[in-house]
């Protein structure tokens, strides 16, 4: 597994996401208002608004706060936010892709390449090291959705292109565009999933050793405390061993 998805693993079972929770709810908010504002305020005739409720729900965001943040798309108070995709690369050579929406472009550049100064790294231009991933779909259930082979079966027949299962629950992938097909097959077959979104996915990942690891784990924790980040992704991976030292630490 790619060691950014171990790392989420690993602060998620330290509670990370507890304590950030208003921050993350802030951010589902915003990614909702936005999808809101792009297209039409009604889910069912909106991909990427349905997604986010979607996302929202998965981190129990409140019925109350979701509606909230459809509504405020629609007032003329609301401010406009604009999309930007930061690329680099942080210690080890370890490509990163950094997405944002800000109200600020100025500030977020500013944050992000302070971030990655930080860490030893350097911003690089748009492009520079995206096309080293593909665009894809990742849906990802619980443990208790059902075994490695009940859940195979069930995104082999929905469509998907790929599985990895393991203690903390099932991830599957599929094509970007198949996002909104392979889900729905997908909650038919195993019920509602943990979360549904469209992602980067590299097409291969770089070892690192444990300092590299640390490093590069501070810096993605950096990075996503920064209010205008919506997502960071790594493409870095470790070995079993060092896995267990940082899930132990």
């Amino acid at each position: 597994m790619a060691g950014h998805s171990q790392f989420k693993n690993i602060m998620h079972r330290k509670g990370r996401q507890d304590a950030i929770r208003s921050k993350l709810f802030s951010k589902l908010a915003r990614e909702i208002t936005v999808a809101a504002k792009l297209g039409t305020p009604d889910p069912a005739m909106n991909p990427r608004l349905r997604l986010a409720i979607q996302a929202a729900k998965a981190e129990s965001m409140p019925k109350d706060n979701i509606q909230r943040a459809i509504n405020k798309a629609s007032g003329g108070d609301s401010e406009n936010y604009e999309e930007v995709r930061y690329e680099g690369y942080g210690p080890g050579g370890v490509a990163l892709i950094v997405e944002v929406l800000t109200d600020n472009r100025n500030r977020s550049a500013s944050n992000v390449r302070a971030a990655f100064t930080k860490a030893g790294g350097a911003l690089g231009e748009t492009g520079s090291v995206s096309f080293m991933w593909d665009r894809a779909g990742e849906i990802t259930y619980p443990a208790s959705a059902g075994d490695a082979d009940k859940v195979m079966d069930a995104a082999i027949e929905a469509g998907a292109e790929d599985v990895e299962s393991d203690e903390d629950g099932h991830t599957i992938y599929c094509g970007f565009e198949d996002l909104g097909d392979v889900s729905k097959a997908l909650e038919a077959a195993l019920g509602e999933a943990q979360s549904v979104k469209a992602i980067w996915k590299p097409q291969n990942n770089v070892p690192v050793d444990e300092e590299r690891a640390q490093s590069l784990m501070k810096l993605v924790a950096t990075l996503e405390d920064d209010d205008d980040v919506q997502n960071v992704y790594a493409n870095f991976e470790v070995d079993d061993a060092t896995l267990a030292k940082l899930s132990a630490a």
